[in-house]
């Protein structure tokens, strides 16, 4: 009976002080969150119930004003349409892409190294780099896409001039950057499916579409769930390729969001004013993300 008691509290004991040691381990990280994550956050919260400016003396507490003069400004609800756009249109087609590269890739074969490369080459390439490019190549004058409209005798467009045509241009060179990354991560989640299921699959007599659909996609249904979440999150966020392809022109029809707000923040030096209009944009990609992971865990019951 001793014996067994001893064996408890060395059992407790060790408990103790394996936690205490895994406390420590991440202490440095609960730091330096606090410091440069939460503090931050907290003062931004308080900055946008005031008057507050980059420049001048302007410090005044002006309550939820800013809230409600942010409900009735018609220039921010406008870029939020224009990034909800963007969302909308580079959610599905850039995941299908994604997944496809993925399934094309899987197969271990001589060449799948190196278009796994190819394919990710886009990823690693700076954001200011591929708008660049990608500005030259719509340009109507000597880009490379009138100059195959003109090889097919059809009429030149100024793409990016255009307010009609401005935000699909860059809705084209986001999924362009952002499908090699997700491409990563479906080739993972297809590579923890056992291959056991499309054998048996397979012998009773399912098509690959079948498999795909029977099995595939419900053991994805996790990393589809991260692919599609982060995705929306970087859409929302979409500001480096307006700011570098079109600077929210023309006639402010590609002014997202976040570019908005450093419009307000930076350009008019309303700095209370854009962390307000920050915080509501986080509210809403914050609801969109729960709405979005509670879908994918009931698909997955």
């Amino acid at each position: 009976m001793d014996s067994a008691i001893q064996r408890k509290k060395t059992s407790q004991s060790f408990r103790k002080h394996e936690q205490a040691t895994a406390f420590w381990f991440i202490f440095p990280a609960i730091v330096l969150l606090l410091v440069f994550v939460f503090y931050p956050m907290l003062q931004a919260f308080i900055i946008s119930f005031k008057n507050y400016s980059l420049v001048g003396e302007g410090d005044v507490f002006v309550g939820i004003d800013n809230y409600v003069h942010l409900m009735k400004d018609r220039a921010f609800f406008n870029s939020l349409k224009h990034s909800f756009y963007f969302a909308l249109v580079v959610i599905p087609i850039q995941t299908s892409i994604a997944l496809g590269l993925a399934l094309l890739i899987q197969k271990k074969t001589a060449a799948a190294g190196l278009f796994r490369t190819l394919y990710f080459i886009p990823v690693i390439i700076s954001t200011a780099v591929a708008a660049t490019v990608f500005k030259l190549i719509y340009n109507k004058e000597f880009g490379l896409l009138n100059s195959v409209l003109k090889a097919f005798h059809l009429p030149v467009t100024s793409f990016l001039s255009n307010p009609d045509t401005a935000m699909n241009g860059i809705i084209l060179l986001g999924i362009w950057k952002g499908a090699g990354f997700f491409m990563i991560i479906f080739l993972a989640g297809l590579n923890n499916i056992s291959p056991d299921l499309y054998e048996a699959a397979r012998v009773d007599g399912a098509s690959r579409i079948q498999q795909f659909f029977k099995i595939t996609l419900p053991l994805l249904n996790r990393t589809m769930a991260f692919v599609v979440i982060m995705t929306t999150i970087d859409a929302i966020k979409l500001s480096g390729l307006v700011f570098v392809m079109t600077n929210g022109g023309p006639n402010s029809s590609t002014e997202t969001v976040v570019f908005y707000i450093y419009k307000q923040a930076f350009t008019q030096m309303r700095m209370g004013y854009a962390t307000a209009a920050a915080f509501v944009l986080f509210a809403i990609v914050l609801t969109i993300s729960l709405i979005q992971m509670k879908l994918f865990n009931k698909e997955g019951d």
